[in-house]
């Protein structure tokens, strides 16, 4: 990491005509609209700008706390006895059934893998079913059964849950939301604000599986060779880490938005700049 390359330099999408450089940044207008009128698209949930943008412009200012500011996987609760970690997520995932997995073993997973990156040690899931009107009880049967098979494989119990119904054409399916629990021991901290000039960057496989997966099970891509997701719990892989004194000093589950996402957003919150080798990054040959 290099203290002198800020995040701050980055174009400015707010120049006044004063203030603007005469150079083609001039012509750079940003893709974010701010009228009030907007309506919300399928980009606010992409992990992207305009997610950041609802997260900073809507839901901090009227209900943020220490916690939520701080925008990690997970938010940290103190109490006597030490700290608990608490992380909740929503999977809308189409299509439900992709190659490597479905969308209850992935939220499953996921709530794992966000307590994890945390520090934490998860305990326990809360799951709550949307489903729609019409939707088969066979699909329902067998992605209930996914996810015991996750949570019973994982060792992390789903403890309890709630059930709601959609009219007819007024959802997708079946949507799930998660809340996970998890304890994080004594003495043990990740967070972004350890975060040190020299450290490096590590992932733990190749990036995009998951996503190219996703998109090929939809058919938007002209490829005959399955792309296989990499949705898989990491709980134990870190914990191990940890367990041989590695010093890790923050982690992150990247989700929609990717590795430049996440990049991003521990640039912006330390003030620091990445270097990144882009032949170093691992991607799969197929992705």
């Amino acid at each position: 990491m290099n203290e002198n390359r800020e995040v701050s330099n980055l174009p400015n999408t707010k120049r006044t005509p004063e203030t603007a450089r005469p150079d083609s940044l001039n012509t750079w207008q940003s893709a974010i609209p701010h009228s009030e009128n907007e309506w919300i698209s399928m980009a606010h949930g992409g992990g992207g700008k305009l997610s950041q943008r609802l997260l900073d412009e809507i839901f901090l200012p009227a209900i943020g706390t220490l916690s939520l500011h701080r925008k990690l996987d997970s938010a940290l609760l103190h109490f006597s006895g030490g700290k608990v970690a608490i992380t909740t997520d929503s999977y809308v995932v189409t299509p439900r059934f992709f190659p490597g997995g479905n969308i209850a073993k992935l939220s499953v997973y996921g709530t794992i893998n966000d307590l994890a990156v945390s520090g934490a040690t998860p305990i326990a899931i809360s799951a709550a079913w949307i489903l729609e009107e019409g939707f088969p009880l066979s699909e329902l049967k067998l992605l209930a059964e996914e996810m015991g098979t996750a949570a019973c494989e994982t060792g992390i119990p789903i403890v309890t849950g709630d059930t709601k119904v959609v009219d007819r054409g007024r959802g997708d399916g079946c949507y799930i939301t998660t809340t996970g629990i998890g304890i994080v021991p004594k003495g043990r901290y990740v967070g972004p604000d350890r975060i040190l000039v020299g450290d490096a960057i590590l992932i733990s496989g190749t990036i995009g599986d998951h996503g190219m997966a996703i998109m090929a099970a939809r058919g938007g891509l002209p490829i005959s060779t399955e792309i296989v997701s990499d949705c898989a719990p990491l709980h134990q892989l870190i914990d191990s880490l940890l367990h041989a004194g590695i010093a890790i000093h923050a982690m992150r589950d990247p989700t929609r938005g990717g590795l430049s996402s996440v990049l991003n957003e521990l640039a912006e919150g330390v003030r620091l700049g990445i270097n990144i080798g882009e032949s170093s990054v691992p991607i799969a040959p197929l992705v």
